[in-house]
């Protein structure tokens, strides 16, 4: 689509619970889209949600999967709240600008007392607005007069 105004993008994120009690549920996992300007805390709340789990705990995303307390990277809401922190916030973070490629990966730690882990990977990115649907061929813009009937 041309000359439409600005495309915003749409993240695909595959999300899934890791961990010993994952493994003893099949792995749950959830396919999630949403606007590529979330905020990351927004962008938690939905994953929780997803989850059928309480939004009510501190939270991070850390981009050491092995081991998330060694991360150089990270996003978490202890800097948004005044606490200490080496990491950046959440609240102004959006998701676009720390998942910017196609298999881009954090781990994502909810209630770090309990400390559920999930992966969070980016799948696929799409523009919009999009056509999602073209049928038949549209008249010429320019250099036929239109008329209701369909003449000349």
């Amino acid at each position: 689509m041309k000359g439409n105004g600005k495309q915003q993008k749409v993240l695909y994120f595959k999300v899934v619970l890791v961990g010993r009690v994952a493994e003893r549920h099949g792995k749950p996992y959830r396919i999630i889209a949403i606007p590529g300007a979330l905020s990351l805390y927004n962008f938690a709340e939905v994953i929780v949600g997803s989850f059928d789990f309480e939004f009510d705990h501190p939270f991070g995303f850390y981009e050491n999967l092995e081991n998330w307390r060694q991360s150089r990277e990270g996003y978490e809401l202890f800097q948004d709240i005044g606490e200490e922190s080496q990491f950046k916030g959440v609240r102004k973070t959006a998701a676009e600008k720390v998942f910017t490629r196609i298999k881009d990966v954090m781990v994502f730690i909810f209630d770090y007392g309990d400390e559920w882990m999930f992966t969070v990977e980016l799948i696929r990115q799409e523009r919009y607005p999009m056509i999602v649907e073209r049928s038949g061929q549209p008249p010429p813009q320019y250099g036929m007069e239109y008329t209701p009937d369909g003449g000349e």
